[in-house]
């Protein structure tokens, strides 16, 4: 890479992913990022000109945006949404549930519903959320938290479980109404190509930090495209 020519991006993106016997990965994909990222922000510098413009331009003039609130316990959560409410948010990303065992008793499903139960109640329809599973649970137990968390509603629900299990994604989408995304673990257009073909998501997520850069992710939001899946990019 030292000496070459930063402008020819998709060239460099090629050489950095194929140049090596191992390819993909968090790891090489997110260094590949950092390096992509930078080339754009150069060919933006020299050219005056911003990087949404280089890809062709404004889609929208503005797009919804949710916040993120930590926490477990309700009383937490609670005062975590009122908080950003002050400050204009009304949709909000929440933990969907604690670590569940692989089969897991009813308490532990309880106590997540509740949790989200009382978030409900707490604000009605004054606000919407989705649900962030973190992958922390099995495929059987997420069938069962999908099914009790429908009456509230939620506005998605976030890596149901992992995404080397993605054959469950279209099992799990056929119970339920909501919407299920997933992404922030996958590291390149091949990962997310198997999950296209699997279906079951509504929502990819990539990481334009760890899936390759703007580069890549440009590429996987075409292959959504194709799929009719929406395109939420993870913390960008």
């Amino acid at each position: 890479m030292i000496g070459q020519d930063p402008s020819r991006i998709n060239d460099l993106w090629q050489v950095m992913y194929r140049a090596g016997f191992y390819r993909g990965g968090p790891i090489l994909m997110s260094a590949i990022a950092g390096i992509d990222q930078a080339l754009w922000d150069i060919k933006g510098k020299v050219l005056n000109t911003p990087v949404w413009q280089l890809m062709g331009g404004l889609v929208r003039d503005k797009i919804k945006a949710y916040s993120w609130v930590g926490g477990d316990r309700p009383a937490d959560v609670i005062d975590g949404i009122k908080t950003l409410r002050e400050i204009g948010f009304d949709t909000f990303k929440l933990n969907g549930c604690e670590e569940l065992g692989l089969i897991d008793n009813s308490r532990a499903v309880d106590a997540a519903v509740n949790t989200v139960a009382q978030i409900r109640e707490a604000f009605g329809n004054q606000i919407e959320f989705g649900l962030d599973f973190h992958g922390r649970v099995s495929a059987p137990m997420a069938k069962v938290l999908i099914k009790e968390l429908e009456p509230y509603r939620p506005l998605f629900i976030e890596e149901p479980v992992l995404a080397e299990q993605a054959e469950y994604y279209p099992k799990l989408a056929a119970q339920t109404h909501i919407p299920l995304a997933a992404g922030e673990r996958m590291f390149s257009r091949f990962d997310f190509k198997r999950v296209l073909e699997a279906g079951g998501i509504s929502i990819l997520q990539p990481d334009l930090s760890h899936a390759g850069g703007i580069t890549e992710c440009y590429k996987i939001a075409g292959m959504a495209e194709a799929y009719d899946v929406t395109l939420a990019p993870h913390c960008p």
